[in-house]
């Protein structure tokens, strides 16, 4: 079993920037490609960022590219989510998960973990 913990979600204005993390724990880190997915209200789960095990592979929704930055550190059991120049349809749920393949997943069905999630909301 693999533990996923957010935090660093909040309430910014538009332009704004914030920090997400998850933490994980319960088996060996560095095994896992990671991923942010984000859900709104009344909307599908939808993809925003994945890792490889190594950081040597990464992957951006086109709506983010450009203004997010996924990370991890191997040594922290930690993911990271950079997110710059915010806007208010930034504004979901955002949840961190953990796939039991060094590979990048671009779809929820891709992960075998999931954290509880961290709101987010960006205001105008």
């Amino acid at each position: 079993q693999v533990q996923l913990v957010e935090s660093g979600g909040g309430l910014v204005q538009a332009g704004g920037s914030l920090r997400l993390s998850c933490a994980a724990s319960g088996r060996t880190f560095s095994n896992f490609a990671m991923g942010w997915f984000r859900q709104a209200p009344g909307k599908e789960r939808e993809f925003v960022a994945a890792i490889s095990w190594s950081a040597g592979n990464t992957n951006y929704a086109d709506s983010v590219k450009g203004r997010f930055t996924i990370s991890r550190d191997n040594a922290k059991n930690t993911v990271y989510l950079q997110m710059n120049s915010l806007k208010p349809e930034d504004t979901a749920v955002y949840y961190c998960a953990a796939r039991t393949n060094y590979g990048i997943g671009l779809q929820p069905s891709n992960y075998d973990y999931w954290g509880q999630g961290t709101q987010v909301t960006v205001s105008s």
